[in-house]
């Protein structure tokens, strides 16, 4: 991952292709000790997809089923927020 402003990333795949995503928030799970984005396609803004990451800027592919509920929840809550969404 390369950071390339605030809201802007650059993802590479294992061919050295890269994709441009947008982060639309992150949060930290203390307990888990995990940090986690959720990103999407500025083409398919509607596409959200949750990674985790390190702090050297590597992201990991989130597969874990009780990772996956918890960032649906946390992802719902975000988006049905109205301060949140006043500020969009």
């Amino acid at each position: 991952m390369e950071r390339l402003g605030d809201d802007d990333i650059k993802i590479y795949d294992e061919d050295g292709k890269e994709y441009l995503f947008k982060i639309l928030f992150t949060y930290e799970n203390k307990e888990r000790g995990a940090e986690y984005a959720f990103i999407y396609e500025p083409s398919s803004p509607d596409d959200i997809i949750v990674m985790r990451y390190t702090d050297d800027g590597e992201l990991f592919e989130v597969t874990d089923d009780e990772e996956l509920e918890e960032a649906e929840e946390v992802l719902n809550a975000y988006q049905s927020d109205p301060k949140i969404q006043e500020i969009k």
